[in-house]
């Protein structure tokens, strides 16, 4: 048998690599089963999107007040650098659950391949594939029936954090190139996006990446041209002062700005706060004001 070899090769905010090539997360990622809130009347179910390689999302639907009325839908990616949380933890279940309540939203949260398992690209190709899921009920002949009955599919939204932030990005670019067929982006939502940031997150990224581009690879620094092709007229951005992320941050809202994008984007800055803040202090003042203007942003005429 062979001895553990405990030298570390790399050693990454979220994760280590020792020279053997074993992986060690830092975080562990718990996981809740789906349920409903006796507060706010919100219900959520988990669905398979498919077998292999494994998809599949948490559904939440807000209280029906008017079952011929039509909801936006809320398409969200979770953050944890491509490698750790979950759509189905505690912290994105009650966060994503909110934020249905505050929208009257449908709200899919994916569960999308994380690395070691499953290196990146994979979460950019899960994410693609549970979208075209959502859109395959478009025509109301879907296989989910919260889908069929009450989603507006001319008001989808697509939006995450951190790491969810930069999937949401790249969908909506995705969308402008290709089309999705039957489905309207009409926004996305970033809240303190991920793209790059310190020298360690680069060098994660890439780490997680092996076909990676190096610094320049379009899903770190994204070039005029996917700008240009971004699919939804309004962008919202939420950040964080005191976020590591903050300045690449500035940079893409900047490069979106000068692009030939042509869409209004909007940006709310929360002063003396950290990454993702939202998720550790749900009850602060400043995330009960995020969470009623990501609301107000979806219902926004």
């Amino acid at each position: 048998m062979e001895p553990i070899n405990n030298e570390v090769l790399h050693e990454f905010r979220f994760f280590r690599v020792y020279k053997d090539g074993r992986i060690q997360k830092f975080y562990d990622t718990q996981k809740t089963p789906p349920s409903n809130d006796p507060i706010t009347g919100v219900q959520s179910k988990d669905v398979i999107i498919q077998p292999k390689p494994a998809v599949s999302a948490r559904i939440f639907l807000p209280k029906i007040h008017d079952p011929t009325q039509k909801l936006p839908v809320l398409f969200f990616l979770h953050g944890g650098g491509f490698c750790i949380e979950s759509a189905f933890s505690p912290i994105y279940h009650n966060h994503v659950s909110r934020l249905a309540a505050e929208a009257h939203a449908i709200a899919v949260s994916v569960e999308y391949g994380l690395f070691p398992e499953r290196p990146v690209p994979a979460c950019y190709e899960d994410s693609w594939a549970a979208l075209q899921w959502v859109a395959s009920h478009a025509t109301g002949d879907g296989p989910e029936s919260w889908l069929n009955e009450y989603a507006d599919f001319d008001r989808v939204f697509i939006g995450g954090d951190s790491g969810g932030a930069n999937l949401s990005h790249n969908l909506a670019v995705r969308v402008g190139s290709v089309g999705l067929p039957g489905v309207k982006i009409d926004g996305a939502v970033l809240v303190h996006p991920f793209f790059g940031g310190l020298e360690e997150d680069d060098q994660m990224f890439l780490y997680t990446y092996p076909d990676n581009g190096g610094l320049h690879d379009p899903k770190l620094r994204p070039p005029a041209e996917d700008f240009a092709r971004l699919s939804c007229g309004r962008v919202l951005i939420f950040f964080a002062a005191d976020d590591h992320l903050r300045e690449a941050g500035q940079m893409y809202y900047d490069d979106l700005k000068k692009s030939e994008w042509g869409g209004s984007v909007e940006v709310v800055e929360h002063e003396g706060e950290c990454h993702v803040f939202h998720l550790f202090k749900p009850e602060c003042e400043k995330t009960v004001e995020m969470v009623k203007k990501f609301g107000s942003f979806i219902n926004q005429k």
